[in-house]
């Protein structure tokens, strides 16, 4: 027979680490006892594997029970596959131990490295089991949790985490053995639920978030020690409603609103809201909750979280102010050139159409910019988020006539950046202000259809003039330096194509933009 770490699995007598005398067909009769192979899942055993998988930060998690000739999952996390052969079976070495076992890198483990769940299929790295054992110490299985990664292995919340899990786990076993031994009379035990419970409880308060519970109606009944530890308030002193008197008076009724939405709808609970610690000062938290179900899809509990944000709270804000700032600043700039131009132009008249033509040049960069720059509540433009349409709201509002538009824009409106704006604002700058001079926009009656179509990875955009003055043109169209400024935005810094169109009813612009062109992903 091939020693422990070998591929050979049975045995008929044999000493465990633990120094306990193994008998196959007993351990096989002891797991027969429970009556568990092959059963539906049940939401408590999911929940546990559901649980190791995020407290270990791992993309698998079983509950895996060995049989005589296969491994089989009772609740399964990250794998499709009901069962494996007992030969590949991980889980029938870390039974036989008395402590959780690990496995760093299987690739470099001689008990794993040729096994098929490590070289094919699951591409099995990193290993961490924790036997499940009857009272009387036969090994049935284990919890498991599995990466593809290799790792250093776990931290001692994890490695404790697991090992209350896996009592868990045989706590409900236990209240299946005892239901099976009291089916006749009905009856069931209190104890090992409380046990369970316990355990529980034990593996909440040591995890460093606020853990609490509620009712399927949203009464709160359970706190860890974390809460209290954090707010400093008597034990049950917050169940029922009186934990949203721990909000900041300022967000009390939206965390309400909130959480009442979730209670109505089921849908996952999350907020961020100012907590009062146990000094009376507010600090930044986190809430989140999801619904546990039965098998029908009822409510039966709510389970959440609150975690202390307060100090990355407050980076985004600093972070924010200062953007804010620089990009003021960048504002205050524009402004500052305009009036250089204006000043220039007053020393020197003959330059003075030269210069309002910059002017208004640098004013339009301007409302780009303050367009797509940083934005507090207050600052905020009342416009449409950070679309096309808002920028060209703003580019155009100087054209309006009795309070209506003159260029009517339809269609599509994708979002734009920093990036996009600037060429997009002398764009369509440079269009207006030439139908406001020679155009549709030179009289009273004419305007200006703009139209945005998506075309697959593209935006079309259509300028088409309309009761403007006759076309006058002398075939050089774009020579000057509008036309070539036009021309520079859209084809080197858009890496667009553009093409005019002298009608008769007046000018055609017809511009291709990529979409990457327009906003970063």
């Amino acid at each position: 027979m091939a020693p422990f770490g070998g591929r050979s699995v049975g045995w008929t007598h044999r000493e465990d680490r633990t120094g306990v005398i193994l008998d196959e067909q007993q351990r096989l009769d002891a797991l027969a006892a429970y009556r568990i192979l092959d059963t539906p899942a049940e939401q408590g055993f999911d929940e546990i594997v559901a649980f190791a998988a995020a407290l270990c930060e791992v993309p698998t998690a079983l509950i895996s029970f060995v049989d005589r000739d296969r491994q089989w999952f009772k609740a399964r996390t990250g794998l499709d596959a009901a069962e494996t052969a007992r030969s590949l079976s991980f889980c029938d070495h870390a039974m036989r131990g008395d402590e959780l076992m690990v496995v760093s890198d299987a690739r470099r483990d001689p008990r794993f490295a040729d096994n098929a769940l490590v070289t094919e299929g699951l591409g099995i790295r990193f290993y961490a089991g924790a036997p499940l054992r009857t009272p009387e110490g036969v090994p049935l299985g284990a919890l498991c949790v599995i990466d593809t990664q290799p790792r250093d292995g776990l931290t001692p919340l994890q490695r404790q985490g697991l090992n209350v899990l896996a009592a868990q786990v045989m706590a409900r076993l236990a209240l299946r053995r005892q239901d099976i031994e009291h089916e006749a009379q009905g009856q069931r035990t209190e104890r090992a639920r409380a046990e369970s419970e316990e355990k529980f409880r034990l593996l909440a308060d040591t995890m460093p978030q606020m853990v609490w519970s509620t009712l399927p109606d949203g009464y709160h009944d359970y706190y860890n020690a974390r809460w209290y530890d954090f707010t400093g308030v008597a034990m049950g002193s917050t169940d029922g409603a009186g934990w949203n008197t721990m909000i900041h008076p300022e967000d009390q009724e939206r965390a309400w609103a909130v959480w009442r939405h979730s209670l109505e709808t089921g849908e996952p609970y999350e907020i961020e809201y100012r907590l009062r610690d146990r000094s009376g000062a507010y600090r930044w938290s986190l809430g989140r909750a999801l619904a546990m179900r039965d098998d029908k899809g009822a409510i039966t509990r709510w389970f959440g979280t609150c975690t202390d944000i307060h100090e990355s709270k407050q980076s985004i804000e600093q972070r924010d102010i200062v953007a804010h700032e620089l990009s003021h600043r960048i504002k205050n700039i524009f402004a500052v050139i305009a009036g250089l131009v204006s000043l220039s132009a007053r020393a020197r008249p003959e330059i003075q159409p030269l210069a309002d033509d910059l002017r208004e040049r640098i004013m339009a960069l301007g409302r780009a910019h303050d367009f797509v720059r940083p934005h507090s509540e207050v600052s905020r433009p009342s416009l449409v988020g950070s679309a096309l349409h808002g920028l060209l709201e703003a580019l155009f509002s100087p054209y309006r006539a009795e309070d209506q538009p003159r260029v009517l824009i339809a269609g599509a409106n994708p979002d734009v950046d920093d990036r996009s704006a600037t060429p997009l604002a002398l764009l369509f700058h440079e269009l207006a202000t030439n139908a406001a001079k020679y155009g549709a926009l030179s009289n009273i009656a004419g305007h200006v259809d703009l139209s945005i179509a998506e075309e697959g990875d593209t935006y079309r955009f259509r300028w088409t003039e309309h009761d403007g003055p006759p076309v006058v043109t002398d075939g050089k169209g774009s020579a000057g330096f509008g036309g070539r400024l036009i021309a520079l935005s859209v084809e080197a810094q858009l890496k667009g194509t553009l093409e005019r169109r002298w009608q008769s009813s007046g000018l055609e612009v017809e511009v291709s933009v990529p979409a990457a062109s327009l906003v970063r992903h």
